[in-house]
């Protein structure tokens, strides 16, 4: 299998990740920690996050955006209106952005992709529209292509995201309930031309049941489905 050339993928619990490059920027993509019941206990994030991305605004995915922006000085990435609720709440910097744009950050060149899911915020004022869902491809200088595709069903045109951007590594949510199970991502490996996998959004509380082994099974050998606890590397 394809190495990371000098990256480091961190997965967190749920579907927070951190990335780290071989020149030394780190993300940290969708970030929910204080109440993740999967987050690996004693784990403590770098001294310096430079970025935080953030795919929709369900909680489960931002609701430690904000205070790790504040605490490390990060700036927030995430879709305009989503950024501008950020803003509104005290974030000190963030970068707005949409559906098929793509902002450098750093050595890294994100790529903001389509993802089929709901998207509202909520909080102690009701819910808000924050924009829709989206995916992040992650293309590193000198690196590897990452595609982290958020909350998501699979569709039609993740074939179009494999010819354009060719990831090497695909992090897909694979719980079903409220995202795709083994069986759709399993079709969304094959659709995006992906070798590895790493499995996202499964196994945090009781009604995500779709495991590793059952997409492993499903995509067969040609395709490493990573298989790591909260806190562990590749």
């Amino acid at each position: 299998m394809s190495t990371l050339q000098g990256t480091r993928v961190t997965w967190l619990g749920h579907s927070t990740v951190l990335v780290q490059t071989a020149k030394g920027t780190n993300l940290l993509i969708d970030p929910f920690m204080a109440h993740n019941p999967t987050y690996p206990k004693g784990f403590v994030l770098p001294q310096k996050i430079d970025y935080i991305l953030v795919t929709h605004g369900h909680m489960d995915h931002m609701a430690d955006a904000g205070p790790v922006a504040d605490r490390l000085g990060s700036t927030i990435v995430a879709i305009y209106e989503l950024a501008d609720y950020f803003a509104k709440k005290g974030a000190k910097s963030t970068i707005g952005m949409n559906l098929g744009g793509t902002v450098q950050l750093d050595d890294v060149a994100a790529t903001m992709v389509e993802a089929k899911h709901s998207a509202g915020v909520q909080d102690e004022s009701g819910t808000h529209y924050v924009g829709v869902a989206a995916g992040y491809v992650l293309t590193i200088k000198n690196g590897p292509t990452l595609y982290h595709a958020g909350d998501t069903a699979v569709f039609s045109d993740m074939k179009l995201i494999g010819e354009l951007y060719q990831p090497q590594l695909a992090m897909l949510p694979i719980g079903g309930h409220f995202t795709m199970g083994p069986k759709e991502a399993a079709l969304a490996v094959k659709l995006l031309g992906s070798k590895r996998v790493l499995p996202l959004h499964f196994g945090t509380f009781p009604p995500l049941k779709g495991t590793p082994e059952q997409l492993a099974a499903l995509v067969g050998p040609e395709v490493e489905v990573v298989q790591i606890a909260p806190g562990d590397s590749i």
